[in-house]
């Protein structure tokens, strides 16, 4: 169950949240997306780092480690309009990003636990994502196939999580691995295929509560 210090920062989260979602749609007023998008992974940074006295250096290390790569990469593409090397960097940043959770959730993973029809599902996915995106990656072909490996085992292993400890934890993390793949999906989608109406709005939101209930989740496994 969610302590009321967790329902205090997600109020303080999500007024971050939507000051980025509504400043960056006002021309006179986009200056302060540079401010509120890093402000989202730095108030995570700082309250997963101040409330998860009980877990173990092991998790709170990778956690983090997650959380300051994920920074690094809002802020690589924040500015990649002005150096073309910024999204491959950025892209690289979230790759480390999502093995650091990766690591973390294997932790506390379930060896029984069947996982071929899940898998097949987001392979799936996965290939039919890079059938329509493949023309136009270019030099980034194989770059976005080896991310599109990491998302998807990072979401895989969030399934294969153990959920009798904390069922609430469990759905948490999952929720917001899926979110992670459908923030990056219409990004891609956006940046590859075909350009979205409020595209912008639509990852924003989708990464934030991600990255959100993936630290709730993994707090409340503690």
């Amino acid at each position: 169950m969610l302590s009321r210090t967790d329902w205090n920062f997600i109020k303080i989260y999500l007024v971050i949240l939507l000051s980025e979602l509504i400043f960056t749609n006002i021309n006179h007023l986009s200056a302060i997306h540079y401010i509120t998008k890093p402000a989202l992974l730095i108030s995570l940074i700082l309250f997963f780092y101040k409330t998860n006295s009980s877990a173990s250096t092991y998790v709170k290390k990778f956690t983090l480690l997650a959380l300051v790569f994920s920074l690094i990469g809002d802020i690589l593409l924040m500015f990649q309009d002005k150096n073309a090397l910024f999204f491959p960097l950025g892209l690289a940043s979230f790759l480390i990003a999502h093995i650091m959770y990766i690591l973390v959730f294997l932790k506390d993973r379930r060896t029984n636990k069947k996982s071929l029809l899940f898998l097949t599902v987001v392979s799936l996915y996965g290939l039919i994502l890079l059938h329509f995106l493949s023309p136009n990656l270019g030099e980034l072909f194989t770059p976005v196939i080896i991310y599109i490996i990491a998302i998807l085992a990072m979401v895989t292993t969030a399934y294969l999580r153990n959920k009798t400890d904390s069922k609430m934890s469990y759905y948490l993390i999952l929720i917001g691995a899926f979110l992670f793949i459908i923030s990056d999906s219409i990004l891609a989608i956006d940046k590859f295929l075909v350009p979205l109406n409020y595209s912008h709005i639509l990852i924003m939101l989708t990464y934030g509560l991600a990255q959100l209930t993936l630290v709730l989740g993994i707090k409340n496994s503690l």
